[in-house]
């Protein structure tokens, strides 16, 4: 924990560094367009991770903890509303409860999953919700104790997770609702898209 408190620190250190950087576009090692302050982030973040800063369950690389692009993982252009903000460190204003559950998501996934669960109860089908919106620090963490997927774990590299985006969503699953959700679940834009992965739920734009 220490590490990651430490990684914490240097990161609000390196945002405050990179402010009013040019945003004239670079192209990296990887042939990835980024920002210039985005460039600077990731040079720092890998000394950082080069230091002994990184994760005891997996290797995390400059490039896993650079600040994402306006692209979800997948590909998908953002909803013009989470444009500007990064993945998970989402305004307040721009993620919602969904019902009484105490988890939140992008407002209208967050609509349509009440929705999706209401519609569940009514066939009495019972689906618990075991994660939504994560915070960047809470991915540090899940990567930590779970491992990257990349390598075989079950988290997403820091700063893409759609989880960060608030458009995904853990559901707790028995054997009926699996077959409920695949049957039913893109009638309210969600789309089981992860391998190894049959409780994850994206939404979909």
């Amino acid at each position: 924990m220490e590490g990651i408190a430490a990684l914490a620190a240097r990161v609000s250190q390196i945002e405050q560094l990179v402010t009013g950087m040019s945003s004239a576009a670079v192209t990296g090692a990887s042939g990835t367009t980024s920002t210039a302050a985005g460039a600077a982030f990731a040079s720092v973040l890998e000394e950082q991770v080069g230091a002994g800063t990184s994760t005891s369950t997996s290797t995390l690389s400059a490039a896993d903890l650079a600040p994402s692009g306006e692209t979800r993982i997948n590909g998908d252009p953002l909803p013009v509303a989470l444009a500007g903000h990064e993945n998970g460190r989402l305004p307040e204003a721009a993620v919602s409860a969904v019902g009484d559950t105490g988890h939140r998501l992008f407002e209208p996934a967050a609509r349509q999953l009440e929705k999706l669960l209401a519609a569940a109860q009514a066939q009495g089908v019972d689906i618990g919700i075991t994660d939504s919106y994560r915070t960047y620090e809470t991915q540090v963490d899940l990567v930590r104790r779970k491992g990257l997927y990349s390598q075989g774990g079950l988290a997403a590299a820091p700063g893409t997770s759609d989880h960060g985006w608030g458009m995904a969503v853990d559901l707790d699953l028995d054997a009926k609702a699996q077959a409920w959700m695949r049957q039913n679940a893109g009638a309210y834009g969600f789309a089981e898209d992860t391998p190894r992965e049959p409780w994850h739920w994206a939404f979909q734009t």
